[in-house]
């Protein structure tokens, strides 16, 4: 089946969004959507690890929003929250992104070749082989795996730009782990978080990811794993414990 081609210029979500399910439905494996701009929930809750949709324009919140399986290319930015809670599949944002991005992910991964908002990864989560992954290709403003309970995040700081340079960094995380290219000031962790140099074994491990992320924007991964890199982890299981009264 060839692709199935979608003009969304002036087209309200909702009648996109059912576009592409029929789209699926019928058994269509690559939908192209153009003219995007601001139509949300594009992807949600769609399965198929077989399906690729190309978003050319912006598309608005929630992308990807309980998918499980698809991948999806946006040739440009990226509203809020991509990848809430996904499931399974792949977003690669050709661009940045806004707030809360992978937004309580518990699979797949979300890659953003460029810069994201406040939040990102808040409250991932993984179960036994679900490990949800994000990786930022710029910078990640504040709060960067505020209760994160699980999963893998992965910020690098290309282009020049500082990885890190906003507080709150890991508050409340309980789980899963963070990379940071590069050193990360005392100043900006968040309660509950902790850091320390990332050893071989634990660079070695975030390789083949990154490897991942960099093919898929036409990167050289060397000079990026060649670098050192922070690791961000939870200092205990109960970062708050001490802020409740127990009976």
């Amino acid at each position: 089946m060839t692709a199935v081609r979608i003009d969304a210029k002036n087209l309200h979500y909702t009648p996109l969004n059912q576009q592409i399910r029929a789209a699926v439905a019928d058994g269509a494996k690559e939908i192209i959507l153009d003219n995007v701009l601001g139509q949300r929930f594009i992807g949600d809750g769609l399965r198929g690890e077989d399906v690729t949709i190309t978003v050319n324009g912006v598309p608005g919140g929630d992308l990807g929003m309980f998918m499980s399986g698809p991948t999806i290319i946006v040739n440009g930015n990226a509203d809020h929250a991509p990848g809430n809670t996904m499931d399974n599949g792949r977003l690669v944002i050709k661009g940045s992104a806004g707030d809360a991005v992978a937004h309580s992910m518990r699979g797949g991964r979300v890659y953003v070749r460029d810069s994201i908002g406040y939040r990102g990864g808040i409250h991932m989560k993984q179960y036994k082989e679900k490990r949800p992954i994000l990786v930022v290709g710029g910078a990640a403003r504040a709060f960067l795996g505020e209760y994160m309970a699980g999963g893998l995040l992965i910020v690098l700081g290309l282009q020049g730009v500082s990885p890190i340079s906003e507080r709150g960094v890991g508050s409340g995380i309980h789980g899963g782990e963070i990379f940071v290219r590069g050193k990360v000031d005392e100043l900006y962790l968040g309660v509950g978080a902790k850091q320390t140099p990332a050893n071989e074994e634990q660079k070695a491990s975030i390789r083949p990811v990154v490897e991942d992320f960099a093919k898929m924007f036409g990167m050289d991964p060397t000079p990026i794993l060649d670098a050192e890199y922070t690791r961000i982890a939870p200092a205990s299981a109960r970062p708050f414990a001490s802020k409740y009264t127990w009976e």
